[in-house]
């Protein structure tokens, strides 16, 4: 829940573009590029633009929202190590949100999406996917992320209106659409700060911050190349 003290940015390098929003009081503000491995020169400036716009400083916010991953595994270290250099400063907490549950929700907010499918292009033929359905406002997974070859993917079978959100619709919409029929969502390709935002306002309200060291990305492909290799 908003509140008009609340005070929290939020930014994502895991994808091709670069992310940063702030939420002061009932106020938005937000940036969004897209600068492929641009994201250690951009990510600050933006930030600071962002403050600066707002008569802030970065120890009156009351937490940082990164994005978490999967993505790219340099632009999610880059994301990560830029939001825990700024709360150890700060002395503020964060907190980690899925990348592919932010595209989900941006489906929510531009097209009144109750049911998605978020696909990220994980290059090696592969896709970083999941699945979200809307409850009390917020997308919520329905199952677990994963990173896999589209082809190799069961089909979904889902009844009523479902979105493809991502790069990953771009690229495979064949193989995806065989498997699950959906509007592609041409314009939502990667995540947005502003969508991380909405759906770390609870965990905010709910104490669910995290000191800066606990901040965690996801690298979904380690977990899923680990479960195929012998004996394991």
């Amino acid at each position: 829940m908003i509140t008009a003290k609340t005070k929290l940015l939020a930014l994502d390098t895991s994808t091709e573009a670069c992310s940063v929003a702030l939420q002061y009081g009932s106020e938005l503000l937000t940036l969004d590029e897209v600068c492929p491995q641009q994201h250690s020169k951009r990510v600050l400036p933006m930030v600071q633009q962002l403050l600066s716009q707002a008569g802030l400083s970065l120890n009156q916010l009351d937490g940082i929202v990164f994005g978490r991953g999967p993505g790219s595994f340099t632009g999610v270290r880059i994301g990560v190590g830029v939001t825990q250099g700024l709360a150890f400063g700060a002395d503020i907490p964060v907190y980690g949100v899925s990348t592919l549950a932010a595209m989900a929700q941006a489906a929510q907010r531009l097209h009144g999406a109750t049911q998605v499918i978020a696909a990220i292009d994980a290059r090696m033929a592969e896709v970083y996917i999941g699945r979200f359905a809307l409850q009390q406002g917020l997308m919520h997974a329905e199952t677990e992320e994963l990173a896999v070859k589209p082809e190799a993917l069961s089909a979904v079978n889902l009844t009523g209106e479902v979105y493809g959100v991502g790069t990953g619709w771009q690229t495979y919409a064949e193989q995806l659409l065989a498997k699950q029929q959906a509007k592609i969502a041409a314009d939502i390709l990667y995540p947005s700060a502003q969508d991380m935002l909405t759906l770390a306002l609870p965990a905010l309200g709910a104490g669910q911050f995290v000191a800066a060291e606990l901040a965690e990305p996801v690298y979904v492909r380690d977990e899923v190349t680990w479960q195929k290799l012998p004996g394991k």
